[in-house]
């Protein structure tokens, strides 16, 4: 029997949306409302640029007053407007499969293809999701009064140790709005330090046999991608552990009539055949306006991280994002 071709079983048209609808079902961003859609820019997406201004109307100031029975009239008071900006991603990878070396195998490589490339855009945009919040925390730390950071790991001793005080005022930064976090994201080791404290609760879902962990009812995310330092003068692994309100991500997903979602290519003489899947995409901080370079196919991980490239336009307790930096105990 001949070896299976990636040209013979993939069909561009259907199989880059089965691979956008599995990398959201596979990705915690997703499931834990983290990361939310906003159907409306898929459009803008699509239509090109580097950007997509997101106008919105700031709230309304100013005391009440009391009406005058002298026909005094009322002190008018203008309501302003504000931009945010996202930034537009253009991202693409490309894989290889011999076909001698599927023959010899026995089994036919495509066969889970789907899931693995999926899987892979769902780890890729964790990552690009940190670098994200670096910068934009560096950025709220970096204003003339840091605002949703709270940063213990300097303190000496168990003051600079994450514990669940350390996680209620990490809350407390967004004031009356904290009730809006519902979700914390973490490194496996401080997840795996809250656990020897009892503070994680594991829910068994109804489906498979992956528990889900939840701390005071929040989901919890655990990723080993969040930040994990040495700080000079600081003992101990420095950790970022971020809380977030549902939808502190914004997310939307085009097409480009400029780029080939996915197609398929063929290395006659290496007997290879090429998968090139491209993703184009807006991933935003709601609330943080994107400040940097946007050219060609947006910016690097490396360019998200600067604080330069980011600028709060929100009020701070309406960004839905705090960063509990901090360490653990022996690390």
């Amino acid at each position: 029997m001949a070896a299976t071709r990636l040209s013979d079983v993939i069909v561009p048209a259907v199989w880059n949306p089965y691979v956008i609808e599995k990398t959201a079902e596979l990705s915690e961003l997703f499931s834990s409302g983290i990361i939310a859609p906003v159907s409306e820019l898929d459009a803008f997406v699509s239509e090109g640029g580097n950007t997509i201004n997101l106008p919105f109307w700031q709230d309304l100031t100013g005391a009440d007053e009391v009406l005058s029975a002298t026909g005094s009239s009322l002190t008018v008071n203008a309501i302003s407007s504000e931009q945010d900006i996202a930034v537009v991603f253009a991202r693409g990878k490309a894989w290889g499969v011999n076909e001698l070396a599927a023959q010899l195998s026995g089994s036919d490589p495509m066969s889970a293809i789907g899931d693995l490339v999926a899987g892979y855009w769902a780890r890729r945009l964790q990552a690009t999701l940190i670098s994200m919040l670096t910068g934009v925390f560096a950025s709220l730390g970096d204003e003339s009064t840091a605002v949703n950071v709270h940063d213990i790991s300097e303190d000496s001793g168990s003051a600079g140790i994450i514990d669940a005080d350390a996680i209620l005022d990490a809350g407390q930064m967004l004031g009356d709005a904290k009730g809006s976090l519902t979700a914390i994201s973490m490194h496996s080791a401080v997840e795996n330090y809250l656990a020897k404290l009892d503070l994680i609760d594991y829910v068994e879902p109804s489906e498979g046999d992956s528990r889900i962990p939840f701390y005071q009812g929040k989901r919890v995310v655990v990723d080993d991608s969040h930040p994990a330092e040495t700080v000079s003068g600081v003992s101990g692994t420095v950790y970022d552990t971020y809380l977030f309100g549902p939808g502190a991500i914004g997310w939307a997903e085009g097409t480009s009539s400029k780029l080939t979602m996915t197609e398929t290519d063929r290395e006659v003489l290496a007997g290879e055949d090429i998968l090139v899947n491209r993703r184009h995409f807006v991933m935003h901080p709601r609330g943080v306006k994107y400040a940097g370079a946007a050219t060609g196919g947006g910016p690097t991980n490396a360019t998200l991280e600067l604080a330069a490239s980011w600028t709060r336009v929100y009020e701070a307790k309406n960004v839905r994002m705090v960063l509990l930096r901090h360490r653990i105990a022996n690390s």
